[in-house]
């Protein structure tokens, strides 16, 4: 299990990279989302199987509008792909820099211990008893992060609405 979660943290980093490096918002949209599930996939394994399917699903809905406003909005025909030269030396230089903080850092790496291991010592699982803390104390919060989403969502769409047509074209 450990070697499972240890290949979706490095395929997290890739994700990431892949994300940071790429010019094409179409690619880099699609790398977002990926990452997002791979991330989601990572807290599932370490036991936060309800909060993991909750920013997944959160994480869906918005990469799909994030890829949908990048694809409408790039203008390029023949966008560089992941396989491109330029693309290729980011990936490069920011793999490598990963690599030298990675090694700065190393303190004796033993691993991550998986919540599900010690199941027999706990009552309640852990994600649980967290989300019932976030909607009884954290209410005012989750109230405040949602009307800012819903003001972002009307920024977004007055950004893009174009000459006041409610249409986006290339002029």
């Amino acid at each position: 299990m450990m070697y499972f979660l240890d290949l979706l943290l490095l395929s997290l980093v890739v994700g990431l990279v892949g994300v940071a490096s790429n010019p094409a918002p179409y690619f880099a949209a699609l790398g977002l989302a990926m990452a997002a599930g791979v991330g989601c996939v990572v807290l599932v394994g370490h036991g936060g199987s309800l909060i993991g399917l909750m920013l997944f699903l959160i994480y869906l809905g918005g990469m799909l509008v994030v890829f949908a406003y990048s694809a409408a909005l790039a203008s390029e025909p023949f966008p560089e792909t992941w396989g491109a030269g330029s693309v290729k030396t980011y990936v490069m230089m920011y793999l490598f820099v990963l690599g030298v903080v990675g090694w700065w850092f190393w303190s004796g790496y033993g691993g991550w211990v998986v919540v599900d291991e010690f199941k027999e010592f706990f009552m309640v699982r852990g994600d649980v008893g967290g989300v019932s803390l976030m909607y009884s104390v954290g209410g005012g919060m989750l109230v405040v992060c949602a009307w800012v989403l819903l003001l972002c969502l009307f920024v977004v769409l007055e950004l893009t609405r174009g000459l006041s047509r409610g249409a986006l074209r290339a002029v």
